[in-house]
């Protein structure tokens, strides 16, 4: 809070403090009226922002920063940049915080509506495509399939127009939803990604076994997946694309075990697909965001750990704590079930005959 004893003082130091700030290279605010503007132009945050002025012992006004109206109320902190320094303290996210899902603001109605929609989804899904008598699943798995006798050419192209197309439509997001709304183009996303990616997964699965076998593991013992969020917080502080990293780890432990060229095949598809999706999230975030992207990928990784190892990253003490959230443990509780689900997806897929 601002206390002057004298209303000339106020006015001498606000002019003073105001020469400072236009005078650095640093800033580029106007003389301002009324609230100040963020010192990062390009900056941008979906959320409500309290501009925040602190003031000097001698009284000058040091900077003006625009902070999440809950900041203060969480941390207790206030930020500060001194006039010669042009970095942005680490103790500020300048993301979003991860995974942060506050049960009171959830709507049943909202839930409901979401379940009604998702199963009205899945059975057009079932209808229109994996259904053999009446969907076009099995007919585009031939068209694919005819192009060569191959399975390792199917299972990569198959991989490739997934990639071209769920990719693709996520690089025209923005001018999509300004030409036909937001609701309509993630309709659109969805429902033309979901069936590529089902065909793909299950032609997969059918094949897996399918091609020259390049090493054997199997016989040891002992060896037995609407807005565009700046994330900052929980796993992003170990890596900045956890689904690039989890797909590495997926297609490694797969191809380790099964040994031969459908699963090669399948993996350069997928890592080449995660690869090019994460430089292509970056661009559109550096697009989206401006500076305040800039200032989270500085302190981020992609390889795992390695913004923490060269001390970008500087973890909180009570960070454990960003990953005991009902999302996590939904997450983790669907890659649980997935894993013991896969007789039944093998089966489920068995029976599509692709």
């Amino acid at each position: 809070m601002l206390k002057i004893n004298t209303h000339s003082k106020v006015q001498i130091h606000t002019q003073m403090a105001t020469s400072i700030l236009l005078s650095s290279s640093f800033s580029s605010l106007p003389q301002f009226r009324g609230t100040p503007k963020s010192i990062f132009s390009p900056l941008k945050l979906n959320r409500t922002v309290t501009p925040i002025i602190t003031c000097s012992n001698r009284g000058f006004l040091k900077n003006t920063q625009l902070l999440p109206s809950n900041y203060l109320r969480k941390n207790r902190r206030v930020f500060v940049i001194g006039e010669s320094d042009t970095s942005v303290s680490k103790d500020v996210l300048v993301g979003e915080d991860s995974a942060n899902f506050d049960l009171a603001k959830q709507k049943i109605t909202s839930w409901i509506y979401f379940t009604v929609v998702l199963g009205v989804v899945l059975f057009i899904l079932d209808i229109a495509w994996l259904d053999n008598s009446t969907g076009f699943g099995k007919v585009f798995i031939d068209s694919v399939s005819s192009v060569s006798e191959s399975p390792e050419v199917a299972m990569f192209l198959l991989t490739l127009i997934f990639a071209i197309v769920h990719s693709g439509l996520a690089t025209l997001r923005d001018p999509g939803e300004k030409l036909i709304g937001e609701r309509a183009f993630r309709v659109l996303f969805a429902g033309t990604s979901l069936p590529l990616a089902v065909s793909t997964i299950v032609y997969f699965i059918n094949h897996r076994y399918d091609g020259v076998q390049l090493w054997q593991l199997q016989k040891v013992a002992a060896v037995d997946k609407p807005k565009m969020h700046l994330w900052e917080s929980g796993i992003m502080r170990i890596t900045r694309h956890p689904q690039l990293v989890g797909q590495v780890m997926w297609c490694v432990a797969h191809t380790i075990w099964i040994g031969n060229s459908v699963a090669v095949s399948a993996s350069v598809g997928l890592i080449g697909h995660h690869l090019f999706g994460a430089w292509n999230g970056d661009r559109r975030l550096a697009i989206r965001h401006g500076e305040a992207f800039e200032i989270v990928k500085s302190r981020t990784s992609v390889l795992p750990f390695a913004a923490i190892i060269d001390g970008r990253q500087k973890l909180p003490k009570d960070y454990y704590k960003e990953f005991i959230r009902l999302p996590y443990v939904v997450i983790t509780g669907l890659t649980l079930g997935a894993y013991f689900a896969h007789p039944i997806m093998q089966a489920a897929s068995f029976r599509l005959h692709w």
